[in-house]
């Protein structure tokens, strides 16, 4: 599997992202602008490096322009697209069949949002993608989907409605099951369930759910 890491200028809890990275095989990994410090501190050299680069450390910048073999993607700062975008399409482009982001959440509530809705796009061509943090883990989805309890990231699975409209919601294997239920933008129900058998389904019928799984 062509599984792809990238690496954004959010917070990175460095010693769960260790352990997160150690347990998966990833085959190509982007460093987006200030990503770029994390990835020298997690000793990852990135197959890409894109970006604007103007919150990269310089002497992080000037050590991978160093290294031979990194490709260069360069934009300027006035662009319609987050470099985070550009990343996600970059990985599309080059034959991602799954990709986990790290650093897309923190303190900058703007970023956070905007890297959550663009999980639409790989979301779109069917290309599981991820948003991980030291206590989230994070996708959307507008299918049916199966995760095993041995999987989960967290003790916390929530499910919250990103279009006006999901409908069609079957939850089993959960604390708290559903039939067919229509969950509505706004609607908080989905928010806290547990997986209490060896595996949740989670089935739709139409619209889209950002899925959530969560640890304190």
């Amino acid at each position: 599997m062509r599984r792809y890491l990238i690496l954004t200028g959010g917070s990175v809890d460095f010693p769960s992202a260790s352990v997160f990275m150690k347990k998966n095989c990833y085959t190509t990994a982007i460093a987006v602008d200030g990503g770029m410090n994390a990835a020298k501190k997690l000793d990852i050299i990135p197959d890409y490096c894109v970006g604007d680069f103007d919150s990269v450390d310089p002497d992080v910048y000037r050590y991978f322009q160093s290294i031979k073999g990194i490709r260069w993607e360069q934009h300027l700062p006035e662009k319609d697209e987050t470099d985070t975008e550009l990343a996600i399409r970059l990985a599309l482009e080059t034959g991602a069949e799954e990709i986990h982001i790290f650093g897309a959440t923190g303190t900058r509530l703007d970023h956070t949002f905007a890297n959550m809705g663009l999980l639409e796009i790989p979301m779109r061509k069917k290309i599981p993608c991820w948003l991980v943090d030291g206590h989230n883990q994070i996708t959307m989805i507008n299918s049916d989907i199966t995760v095993r309890k041995e999987d989960s990231f967290g003790k916390y699975l929530s499910l919250l409605p990103y279009s006006d409209k999901v409908t069609g919601v079957t939850l089993k294997g959960l604390k708290y099951p559903l039939e067919n239920y229509t969950f509505v933008k706004g609607n908080s129900l989905g928010v806290s369930n547990e997986i209490t058998e060896e595996q949740a389904e989670i089935r739709i019928k139409s619209g889209e759910l950002l899925l959530i799984m969560s640890k304190d």
